[in-house]
């Protein structure tokens, strides 16, 4: 996608959007650390109905890794892969206490070395937390890079090192936001909702999907 373009199509998301937000509830690095811990491969609203009851009790790295794996589950047990998660989340505490102070880092190689924080999860930690433009790459931001040709890539990492090559400093900061909830409320996976697309005309997806039929 040619430059021009690139500014149009963000320029777009921006006007439709100018201050998008994590659909993770959260307060501090920490609880947001342990909702995205969570958060793969599940719903934000699964997390988040989890950690209303979760962080009340238990919303430190101490008194987490006090619950351990026994007491966490039941805060946890409908979202998918619980017991790995929990098993992690555990860890990732113990390790927190153990080497940052009980404090979540802000760098990339510390994060990424908790149980449970991959490279997706660091940016998000990193761009949320600490604002730093990183670009977080999920399905959802993987979808839509490679559909509307922005910047299409076989994998994430290619995908997410295309994206920060081409996107404007300017809209570093909430690039994989706006992506993200495109991906997610717009141009969904299996039928895509170009009718109603902010970005349509700067798409390379053909053909457009119509609107529904008026019954």
């Amino acid at each position: 996608m040619k430059p021009d373009k690139v500014i149009a199509l963000y320029s777009a998301l921006r006007s439709a959007n100018p201050d998008p937000q994590s659909e993770l509830e959260f307060h501090s690095p920490f609880e947001l650390l342990i909702a995205v811990i969570l958060s793969a491969q599940a719903t934000d609203k699964s997390v988040n109905l989890a950690t209303r009851k979760l962080y009340p009790k238990a919303n430190t790295p101490a008194a987490i890794l006090k619950l351990g794996v026994a007491g966490l589950s039941p805060f946890i047990r409908h979202i998918g892969l619980y017991n790995a998660k929990a098993k992690n989340v555990i860890e990732t505490c113990r390790l927190l206490l153990e080497r940052h102070a009980g404090e979540v880092p802000h760098d990339r190689a510390a994060l990424e070395a908790l149980p449970g924080v991959g490279r997706k999860t660091a940016n998000v930690v990193l761009n949320v937390a600490f604002r730093e433009p990183t670009m977080a790459v999920d399905t959802h931001v993987f979808r839509v890079a490679n559909r509307t040709g922005l910047a299409p890539g076989a994998t994430p990492l290619a995908v997410e090192q295309k994206l920060l090559k081409i996107t404007p400093k300017q809209f570093m900061q909430h690039a994989h936001h706006w992506l993200i909830l495109h991906g997610r409320y717009v141009c969904v996976a299996r039928l895509p909702r170009c009718y109603e697309c902010a970005i349509a005309a700067y798409c390379a997806y053909k053909p457009k999907t119509p609107p529904p039929a008026q019954a």
